[in-house]
C-alpha cells in the first residue's frame, strides 16, 4: 500500500502490483482553512461545477508521466495540471541552460511541477539522441517503478514553402516530429505495457487531405502528419495490449512562448491560454485507456464533453473570445472561428476607400496607407513587403517600411523584400480594411507568405491603423 501526501486536505491510498499502481481511494479531509494555504485540490473540488472549471479529480495520484518538451508551453500545462493530483513528471526536454529568448528550463518546471503537489524528474532530452532517449526512460523506471503515460509534445515548426526550406530545416522538423515521436514511444511502450493505466498522446492534428494544409508549407505538414499516423498505426497495434493511443490539437491558436517569438505578442490578442490543452489533456487521460483509443480530438469538444461550458476562461482576452485565431488542419470549426473578422455592424460599418480615378480599390488602399507614413512606422516595421496580387486586379505592389520615412508603390520593391505576399485582390482587399485577419488568411490558404513569416505578421498593426482611417 502506499500512502500519498502531496496535500494537507488530500490523502490518496493505493496498491502497488509489480511496477504498477492502481488508485484505491482518495479521502478529503476538512480541515480549517488556517490548516492549508489555497489553491488546493479541496478548494478544486468546492469550485463552482456547473460548466466553469475543470476539477481535478485525483486519477493521475502516483500515476507517471513522461512529457516531452515539458520545460514551457503546452507540455508544462501538462504537467502541472498531472502535478495537482499528485502525479510523477519526467520533464524531458533539451532546455538546460535559459533560452536568450524562451523562458524556462528543465529544472524550473521541476520546481512548479512539485510547487503544484507532484514529483518532477527533470532529463535533458534531445528526442533526436537514441541514447539520451533510452536514458531518460531508464531513470524515469529507476526513479518511479515504471511508466504509465507518455505525452509526444516537443515539436519544430517552419512554415516556409518549398524553395524556401533548406534541407536543415526539414530534417530537423521530421527527427524532432516524426522520428522522435516514434522513438520516444518504442522506448517506452515496453513499460507501458506493464501499466494499467497505459496511454500514449500526440500533439498532433487529424489527418486532414484538403491540399491548402499542404501547398503553404509541404515539410512541415509532413513532419506533423507524421506524428498522427503514429497514432493511426500504433493504436491498432497495441489495442491488445490496452495502451490507448490518441492525438490533441487545439482548435485556436494557442499563446506560448515560441508562439509570441513566431508571430509576436499581438498574436494573444486572438490566442487562447495553453490550460484548455492541459484540461482536455487531463480528461483524455484520465479515463481507462480501453474506452477510447485511435481519435484525433480538439481540445474544446473534449472539455466541453466534459462539462465544460464556459470557454471565456480560457482566452488570453477575454473580450476577444468569439474573435479567436483558428489553428491550422481543421477546416470544420465553429462559423466565429472562421470567419475571424469584425462582428456584424462593425464589418457592415467599414468604408471603402475611394478608387484613384485610373486604378481600383487597391490603388486607393495604397493611397491611403501612403498618407500614413511616418518613421515611428518605419521604426517599429523595420521590413520591405512585396505584394503579388492576383485576380480582378493582378499586379504588383510594395511597401518599403524599412528605410527613411517609408515609400509605398506599383511595381517591384525599391531593394530585396523581406517578405512576400501573395494573394486574390478580394482577399487582399478584406485584409487591408481589417475584415479578414492575416495570420487566418495565412492558415486557410488563402495569403501564401514567403520570406520573414514574423515580419510579415507585423503588418496587422498597418491594417489596423489603416482601418480606423476608412
Amino acid at each position: 500500500m502506499r500512502r500519498f501526501e502531496n496535500h494537507p486536505a488530500v490523502i490518496r491510498v493505493g496498491k502497488l502490483d509489480g511496477e504498477s499502481y492502481s488508485p484505491l481511494c482518495t479521502v478529503y479531509l476538512h480541515l480549517p482553512p488556517a490548516a492549508f494555504t489555497p489553491p488546493s485540490l479541496l478548494t478544486q473540488v468546492k469550485t463552482n461545477t456547473a460548466g466553469r472549471k475543470m476539477i481535478n479529480t485525483g486519477k493521475l495520484a502516483g500515476r507517471t508521466l513522461f512529457i516531452t518538451g515539458a520545460s514551457r508551453g503546452i507540455g508544462k500545462a501538462i504537467a502541472l495540471k498531472a502535478a495537482q493530483d499528485g502525479a510523477n513528471i519526467v520533464v524531458a526536454a533539451k532546455t538546460a541552460e535559459p533560452h536568450p529568448k524562451l523562458p524556462g528550463t528543465i529544472y524550473t518546471a521541476a520546481k512548479e511541477i512539485e510547487a503544484a503537489g507532484g514529483k518532477a524528474l527533470p532529463c535533458v532530452v534531445d528526442v533526436r539522441d537514441e541514447a539520451a532517449v533510452r536514458t531518460a526512460v531508464q531513470n524515469a523506471v529507476a526513479k518511479f517503478g515504471g511508466i504509465d503515460i507518455l505525452v509526444n509534445n516537443a515539436s519544430a515548426i517552419s512554415l516556409t514553402p518549398t524553395e524556401q526550406t533548406d534541407m536543415k530545416r526539414y530534417d530537423l522538423m521530421h527527427s524532432i516530429n516524426t522520428r522522435g515521436t516514434f522513438l520516444v514511444s518504442k522506448e517506452c511502450i515496453p513499460y507501458l505495457r506493464k501499466s494499467n493505466h497505459a496511454h500514449i498522446l500526440n500533439i498532433s492534428p487529424p489527418l486532414n487531405m484538403v491540399p491548402h494544409w499542404f501547398s503553404n508549407h509541404v515539410a512541415y505538414t509532413m513532419a506533423k502528419y507524421g506524428m498522427s499516423m503514429c497514432v493511426l498505426g500504433m493504436a491498432k497495434e497495441f489495442e491488445g495490449a490496452n495502451i490507448a493511443v490518441n492525438a490533441l490539437w487545439p482548435r485556436t491558436a494557442i499563446f506560448t512562448a515560441a508562439m509570441e517569438m513566431l508571430t509576436g505578442k499581438e498574436s494573444d490578442q486572438f490566442s487562447r491560454k495553453p490550460e484548455i490543452m492541459a484540461d482536455a489533456a487531463y480528461a483524455i487521460l484520465s479515463k481507462e485507456p480501453k474506452l477510447q483509443s485511435g481519435k484525433f480530438l480538439i481540445d474544446d469538444e473534449v472539455v466541453q464533453a466534459e462539462g465544460i461550458t464556459d470557454l471565456k476562461q480560457y482566452a488570453c482576452v477575454p473580450e476577444n473570445a468569439d474573435k479567436l485565431m483558428p489553428d491550422f488542419f481543421l477546416d470544420v470549426a465553429p462559423e466565429k472561428l472562421v470567419e475571424f473578422a469584425a462582428e456584424g455592424s462593425h464589418a457592415a460599418s467599414l468604408k471603402k476607400p475611394q478608387a484613384a480615378a485610373d486604378g481600383g480599390k487597391i490603388e486607393g488602399l495604397f493611397q491611403k496607407i501612403e498618407t500614413m507614413l511616418s518613421e515611428e512606422i518605419v521604426r517599429k516595421t523595420g521590413a520591405v513587403y512585396e505584394f503579388k496580387v492576383k485576380g480582378e486586379e493582378a499586379g504588383t505592389w510594395f511597401a518599403d517600411l524599412k528605410n527613411g520615412t517609408g515609400k509605398v508603390g506599383k511595381g517591384d520593391p525599391p531593394s530585396k523584400a523581406d517578405a512576400v505576399l501573395t494573394m486574390d485582390s478580394k482577399h487582399f482587399f478584406d485584409m487591408f480594411t481589417g475584415k479578414l485577419k492575416p495570420a487566418n488568411a495565412f492558415m486557410t490558404g488563402k495569403l501564401k507568405i514567403s520570406g520573414d513569416l514574423q515580419k510579415a505578421m507585423k503588418l496587422e498593426k498597418l491594417m489596423g491603423g489603416l482601418k480606423a482611417k476608412l
